[in-house]
């Protein structure tokens, strides 16, 4: 038997299954419960959160032929075992008709498609179209399609999906229940991949999925590729080590040693650390951003410790790193590392933009260097003295 893809493996088929879209999930199961079903849906988001997954549960709900509740028989819980629910989820039910909105851009495409709205569905309860990138239409496209999306026949349904609905004409939004999904957080990418590993008996290292899940930037199908790719770059296996190679990923243990350059007020190290960096070739701007996310940890450490994250499996040495730097301290790294990565795009070079950066961080700290108290405190005092003397004979 070919090997599926996790992505698809673990592709949800009930509400129950959906991860991290609660709101959306509560929203359409009410409705579902109610009998209060609307002609037209809008799934919007960003790619990989479920717009597609969705919109095909919804397709299963409305044409489940087991379990069905009222005089409709649209149940919330599709049974996933009747003919209906196995041919949606099989991709072969001949009354879900499913549109790549950006490869039939064209309105003779959309009139075609809307010349068989009126005929009644030949297999389920009804006929749905789901117009994926709906985004993509054309002007003409839309016109074409704006009555029928108004008032369709009652067997019919809409639902659209896209990545982008502020290029939807607001004749179009007005028609349709909108639902954003939402981006998923590192911390549900992580705590799904876990139970993902365990049931397929994959061996896994926990700051490997924190690798994965920040690399995935909000989306679930990203995450479940890049496992995919973790688990055949490891042989079998997903290890903090390999997933940093595979991804490019900067040893974060240099990114430590800079914070604990910055916490000791030491520019020699600082300025070594950096040269140390610069043999590897590394992304300099992420490497700035990496010290900002620091920067940020140690914050939330010094506020609430219990919040801290064990994302790269450090909490222990942030905790440890938090009692070292004031909180004026890091707010203000924070604020200047944050300011110098908009600065990078005008630097000569990014490495001197990263070193730059780092040394505006001790100039700046409200305690100066600890080296140069002595001298600035005289100097301040020559200087008043000097003003008094200044000003002695005007008296």
């Amino acid at each position: 038997m070919s090997y599926q893809v996790l992505a698809r493996k673990w592709r949800p088929r009930t509400f129950h299954e959906l991860v991290g879209q609660a709101h959306v999930q509560r929203a359409l199961v009410n409705a579902l419960d109610q009998g209060r079903l609307h002609h037209a849906y809008l799934f919007t988001g960003t790619r990989g959160v479920g717009k597609t997954t969705l919109a095909r549960i919804l397709a299963k709900c409305l044409n489940c032929t087991a379990g069905g509740r009222g005089d409709e028989g649209v149940t919330s819980n599709p049974c996933g075992e009747c003919d209906s629910c196995r041919a949606i989820d099989e991709g072969r039910f001949v009354d879900l008709i499913e549109v790549d909105a950006a490869s039939r851009t064209k309105v003779e495409d959309t009139r075609e498609l809307l010349d068989n709205v009126q005929y009644a569905p030949t297999q389920g309860r009804y006929k749905v179209y789901l117009i994926d990138e709906v985004h993509m239409l054309s002007t003409s496209s839309f016109n074409a399609l704006l009555k029928t999306l108004e008032e369709p026949p009652p067997h019919v349904k809409f639902l659209l999906a896209t990545t982008d609905p502020h290029k939807l004409p607001a004749t179009v939004l007005s028609r349709c229940l909108q639902f954003t999904l939402k981006h998923m957080p590192p911390e549900r990418v992580v705590e799904h991949l876990q139970h993902v590993l365990s049931a397929e008996q994959v061996s896994f290292e926990e700051r490997a999925l924190w690798l994965l899940g920040k690399a995935a930037e909000g989306s679930m199908r990203d995450a479940m590729s890049l496992t995919d790719q973790a688990i055949a770059f490891g042989q079998g296996e997903v290890r903090y080590a390999d997933v940093a190679a595979m991804l490019g990923t900067l040893d974060h243990r240099h990114v430590l040693a800079l914070v604990e350059a910055l916490a000791e007020v030491d520019v020699a190290k600082l300025l070594g650390e950096v040269t140390i960096l610069a043999e590897q070739g590394p992304d300099f701007a992420a490497v700035l951003d990496d010290i900002s996310a620091i920067l940020h940890r140690l914050a939330v450490a010094q506020m609430v410790p219990d919040a801290v994250d064990n994302s790269h499996g450090d909490r222990d040495l942030i905790l440890a790193l938090a009692a070292r730097f004031t909180a004026e301290d890091v707010q203000l790294y924070y604020q200047i590392g944050i300011q110098g990565r908009g600065d990078m795009a005008h630097a000569p070079d990014l490495r001197s933009a990263l070193e730059m950066t780092l040394l505006r961080m001790l100039a700046f700290r409200p305690q100066g260097f600890p080296d140069r108290r002595r001298r600035l405190c005289r100097s301040n005092l020559n200087l008043i003295l000097n003003l008094m003397r200044i000003r002695a004979p005007l008296r």
